[in-house]
């Protein structure tokens, strides 16, 4: 039980739902390179911006029903993204990228995927840190020794 209201802390569930976010994104982005040519492929994408609504709304309703800042984050998916069973999630890409459609009937542009894996990796390695050092912080607080 105790270990459950750790794990449950301030940012740390936040952190994981965003690094299952970022690291299924990167599986999609991954893919969408994999085909780039590949004719008739049309890759597809999911919102960050919607999942940091998602984020966002399950935040609140936390600290609408806790009071604060612990307990586990319930979210509604969406369209794109659902939940997976427990504690993950599945995306269904549905957002079109909006690339510029080649003579082989392929809807790609390098440019703007290379840059989403970036910023994608950007978000999963910022979170990581952030859930790295909190977890090194609890992990200093259960065996009380002193942060110099």
């Amino acid at each position: 039980m105790m270990l459950d209201q750790l794990s449950s802390a301030g940012a740390l569930p936040a952190l994981a739902l965003t690094m299952r976010f970022a690291g299924e994104r990167q599986r999609l982005i991954a893919h969408n390179i994999a085909n780039l040519e590949t004719p008739n492929f049309r890759p597809a994408d999911v919102s960050p911006r919607a999942f940091q609504k998602l984020l966002q709304g399950a935040i609140s309703e936390r600290r609408k029903s806790t009071g604060g800042g612990h307990g586990g984050l319930h979210w509604k998916g969406t369209r794109e993204i659902e939940r997976d069973g427990g504690s993950g999630l599945r995306l269904d890409p549905r957002t079109p990228t909006g690339n510029i459609l080649f003579h082989d009937r392929n809807n790609r542009d390098l440019e703007r995927t290379m840059q989403s894996m970036v910023e994608n990796a950007s978000a999963y390695r910022v979170a990581s840190e952030l859930m790295r050092s909190r977890v090194a912080l609890l992990g200093s607080a259960i065996s009380e020794r002193v942060i110099a």
